[in-house]
């Protein structure tokens, strides 16, 4: 079932905030949203490469309010375990990036996954994983 993808409505938690049970919240949406789209019914032990994507809307020059990539990324990796992979372990390439909806965009090739996401207009991540690299090879 690699590789795989999905997108997240939604402006993601960090997992430094102090309200807890937002926190929880977004894992939760997180891990229903993979659930859902997720047809293997196990999760894979597959050694893994995650890309996640945080398509945000602000104003140009105006970005106090978005979150740090790195922020949002273990919400997102815990909500995964058990569903798509058995563990995080598994993951041996991560790739953790954020772009303003409200920049020009040249994407050859999208995913009606990705075009799904851009559609609806609001703030979303997008969340790929596939197989990892080989893992003896330097790209």
């Amino acid at each position: 079932m690699l590789p795989f993808e999905f997108i997240v409505t939604g402006k993601p938690v960090s997992h430094q905030a102090k309200d807890r049970k937002r926190v929880q919240a977004w894992k939760t949406t997180v891990r229903s949203v993979a659930e859902a789209c997720w047809k293997a019914g196990s999760p894979t032990g597959e050694s893994l490469r995650v890309v996640i994507t945080h398509y945000y809307n602000v104003e140009a020059g105006n970005e106090e309010g978005v979150p740090d990539s790195d922020n949002i990324v273990k919400p997102v990796r815990d909500a995964l375990n058990g569903v798509i992979y058995v563990d995080d372990y598994q993951i041996t390439d991560f790739v953790s990036r954020r772009r303003s909806l409200n920049g020009s965009f040249r994407i050859k090739g999208m995913s009606p996954v990705l075009a799904e996401g851009f559609c609806k207009g609001e703030e979303f991540l997008h969340i790929r994983v596939e197989a990892a690299p080989d893992p003896m090879s330097l790209d």
